[in-house]
């Protein structure tokens, strides 16, 4: 192999960035001017790097030389390492942290309950969790936060019946989910939510155990041979990862189509919900993280085995070798599906088809409902919420004409 620019002795760049003030849903702009490969500074000293590039990104994402093992990776962020500073391997059941062949059997057990044809059963269900919501907006009147009164419980509600979770929990197991997804914190303050999750998921997978019900849950315990240590982490990656990412969607989405009226219309078309998807792209520093296993060039940069690869998702969904005017958002547009805000390869995201009849129906039932829907604030006084590592509006003050 030979190595060329960008090369170690080139400065490496640290992250989070900041966006342009006023600009909520275009990526920081020190993204944007990077090469595809580019040395990044990590947390713990350690020189890996930052991938902004679609064809490199893509790559990382698919090829097996690079590894999603805890165990292998640095962290990005400031956070305060452990004693000893030595991370653990996923424990079982916490398929995302797994490579083949470990994660191969724990996400067959699950395909089952992900197919198309097994989400398209649940959108009734959607449809009518999504009325309830709109109903009671309606009910309440204007001015309404969408993220506490719509984009929030949408989610939330159709991941607890898809799991057994008891919904009536849902303000515990949201703010925890808050935290573990922080950035901003401690490792010790992240693990304290985790473990209290966990507990709670722990009793509630002891007690189906003892009493199966016709759920998720309930069918990976009479169906398979996985112990309440799997199945406990197993609930506990779907059930943040099944709300937190949709429900700031909805809302982050919602403001996008407001701030962009000409495109409400156009909320039809086949691809809308992809187009926002690959504009906003929510998942959007630090993650995914991968670990080389092997000496790989890239983009003609040199990966060494050991090193860190950060995917800098929003600037690779505005890859302009990829998709025309990436700065528009154009929902009737043709290149959208090509984003990689699901991910791609083994890890390309289970819940990606629940997630997208989520937003379907979330988005056309709303502006249906309230075709007079507005911001009951000024746009630049919505606080977004970049310390964690799905982007977000800490609320979205709305109203519409009575």
């Amino acid at each position: 192999m030979t190595e060329s620019i960008p090369s170690p002795t080139t400065r490496p760049i640290t992250l989070p960035s900041e966006r342009t003030p006023g600009c909520p849903f275009d990526p920081p702009p020190e993204l944007m001017n990077l090469p595809p490969v580019s040395p990044l500074q990590f947390a713990d000293g350690h020189v890996g790097w930052l991938v902004t590039g679609y064809s490199a990104a893509r790559t990382v994402l698919i090829d097996p030389r690079f590894s999603t093992r805890p165990e292998l990776k640095r962290p990005v962020f400031g956070i305060a390492p452990r004693p000893g500073g030595a991370r653990k391997p996923a424990a079982p059941g916490w398929f995302v942290g797994m490579d083949a062949p470990e994660h191969t059997r724990y996400r067959r057990l699950l395909l089952s309950e992900f197919t198309v044809r097994r989400i398209k059963q649940l959108e009734p269900r959607i449809e009518e969790i999504t009325a309830q919501r709109l109903d009671a907006m309606r009910a309440a009147g204007p001015p309404a936060d969408l993220v506490k009164e719509f984009a929030l419980p949408i989610p939330s509600l159709v991941i607890c019946e898809l799991l057994g979770v008891p919904y009536s929990d849902h303000a515990f197991f949201e703010e925890q989910s808050r935290a573990i997804v922080r950035f901003d914190t401690t490792q010790d303050a992240i693990m304290a939510a985790l473990g209290t999750l966990s507990g709670y998921l722990r009793e509630l997978v002891v007690g189906k155990r003892a009493r199966p019900a016709d759920d998720m849950l309930g069918r990976l315990i009479t169906g398979t041979d996985l112990d309440d240590e799997e199945l406990t982490n197993i609930a506990l990656v779907l059930l943040v990862a099944g709300h937190e990412t949709t429900a700031n969607m909805l809302s982050v989405g919602t403001f996008a189509l407001l701030q962009h009226p000409g495109q409400i219309a156009r909320l039809g078309s086949p691809d809308a919900v992809e187009e926002l998807l690959r504009y906003l792209t929510i998942v959007h520093l630090g993650t995914p993280v991968r670990a080389a296993l092997t000496d790989v060039e890239l983009e003609g940069a040199l990966i060494r085995e050991g090193d860190s690869v950060v995917l800098g998702l929003p600037a690779v969904n505005r890859d302009a070798e990829l998709f025309g005017d990436p700065g528009e958002l154009r929902l009737d547009r043709d290149d959208a599906r090509r984003h990689l805000g699901f991910g791609a390869g083994i890890h390309q995201c289970l819940g990606q088809q629940l997630a997208r009849v989520e937003m379907r129906i979330g988005y056309t039932r709303l502006f249906e409902r309230f075709p007079t829907l507005r911001l009951a604030i000024p746009p630049e006084e919505v606080v977004m919420r970049d310390t964690a590592v799905v982007y977000s509006a800490q609320a979205l003050p709305v109203a519409w004409d009575a």
